[in-house]
């Protein structure tokens, strides 16, 4: 296939599979899911086995050349060189971020209705005459949780209140449900702040938003490790002085629990691969990608927001909550090879954070997908040099990333990904209201739809 282009290849699978959804009207819907399904093996084997043209033109720019200057004059030179690829385009500039760089796109008074509950949360946790007895253990709670929780991005608790906005029956969207949709975002951003304190330790991060990981805090260290705890029993706590007496508190707790085993799956699939200071190589296929993907990332980031928004707007019917979850996993892959790729070639200076991926020696989209299509040599050059913090062996990975020219073959991945979602959304049936999924879709890929 050397003499065909990776974009012709791509196209092709997308007009045999994406441009002709006429038939799945009628369809039932377990014939569906198989055509989905066909189309993204399909869509898989291509991406393996396929490069994209050798001309010079079809090669994007590295956009973390350490030897230039990365103020805004040059940063936008580099963007321009990329305006041929749209949709990998869309994935690095600044007025155009993506969700995985920016975060969820809300108004104003949205983001400043659900700040506003915070300290509230943070007083009744602290100050409600609860352990009276152990004040300082208040205090540092109060202390933990304002260092900690809302300080990110927020997607999953605006992604939470946003879903109950538009799943709600509009005569019950009263103040005190939205009060509560809040809250319940809450509880997921205290769910993502438990997994991300655990995380950081177990990787030996050095930086969380900008700011020194809480366990390198003075006096904190491996106590970070029970620290994580308190906000998880935060996050029950909250949930039950909220919660105990609605229909739906039940199938939130098991909602929360799922997730955390989930996590826990995950964390434990991503670790099998770092047993030793390097990587194992032969273990990073696409099979173990999507599975630590899914398991780590895509559950608690995009179907749980959704999924509880559904119980909380009183909807709890098995198929329509299985609609929502199979293209919320969709969206969450993509949503994690997107952030991989930025953490290769974004541009610190947009995308707020340096890439580490390739020191750490994660199990990445680009890595998997560079050891698909490399050369017996090629595969070598990957085991002496992937997993070091060393900087020449970085940039070797990421030169050996542009041979393989995979910028490219992502900008014609994240295209077709994208057409493939709109269809999938376009099928849901069970009374979900497309706009939800893409407003979502909307945010991940951050254009207009």
């Amino acid at each position: 296939m050397s003499n065909i282009s990776g974009q012709s290849c791509m196209a092709s699978v997308r007009g045999a599979y994406v441009t002709s959804p006429a038939w799945l009207e009628g369809a039932g819907r377990k014939s569906v899911d198989k055509f989905f399904q066909a189309y993204k093996n399909e869509l898989r084997r291509q991406i393996s086995k396929t490069t994209s043209v050798t001309n010079s033109d079809s090669m994007a720019p590295r956009l973390d050349q350490t030897n230039k200057a990365t103020n805004e004059e040059t940063v936008q030179k580099r963007l321009l060189k990329l305006q041929k690829y749209h949709r990998y385009l869309s994935t690095l500039t600044s007025q155009q971020m993506p969700l995985a760089a920016r975060g969820l796109a809300v108004s104003k008074d949205q983001s400043r209705e659900f700040m506003a509950c915070f300290p509230d949360i943070v007083r009744e946790l602290t100050e409600t005459g609860k352990h009276i007895d152990v004040p300082e253990a208040s205090k540092w709670l109060a202390k933990l949780l304002q260092y900690n929780v809302p300080n990110g991005k927020k997607n999953r608790g605006l992604a939470t209140v946003l879903a109950y906005k538009m799943l709600e029956k509009p005569d019950k969207l009263t103040p005190e449900n939205i009060h509560l949709a809040n809250i319940m975002g809450w509880c997921t951003e205290m769910f993502h702040t438990h997994q991300l304190l655990l995380n950081d330790i177990m990787s030996g991060a050095e930086m969380r938003r900008g700011v020194p990981c809480w366990y390198r805090q003075t006096n904190v260290g491996m106590a970070a490790i029970n620290d994580s705890s308190l906000i998880q029993s935060a996050m029950y706590s909250t949930l039950k002085r909220n919660f105990v007496n609605k229909p739906y508190y039940k199938n939130v707790l098991e909602m929360f629990n799922e997730m955390l085993l989930k996590c826990s799956i995950g964390n434990y699939l991503e670790k099998q691969i770092m047993k030793t200071d390097k990587p194992d190589l032969s273990l990073f296929t696409m099979e173990k990608y999507e599975a630590i993907t899914k398991y780590k990332t895509s559950y608690y980031t995009f179907q749980m927001p959704v999924g509880l928004a559904l119980l909380m707007a009183g909807v709890d019917d098995p198929e329509t909550h299985r609609q929502a979850k199979t293209i919320l996993l969709e969206m969450g892959e993509f949503f994690q090879i997107q952030d991989d790729f930025l953490d290769c070639f974004g541009e610190p200076s947009v995308i707020g954070k340096n890439g580490t991926d390739i020191q750490d020696g994660k199990c990445t989209w680009l890595a998997v997908v560079a050891l698909q299509r490399a050369t017996p040599a090629q595969k070598q050059l990957m085991e002496d040099h992937y997993g070091s913090s060393n900087v020449e062996d970085v940039q070797k990975i990421k030169d050996l990333y542009e041979e393989l020219q995979l910028p490219h073959t992502y900008s014609v991945y994240e295209e077709a990904t994208y057409d493939l979602l709109r269809t999938q959304i376009q099928q849901v049936t069970r009374g979900l209201p497309h706009d939800l999924f893409f407003k979502i879709l909307d945010n991940i890929f951050r254009q207009s739809i």
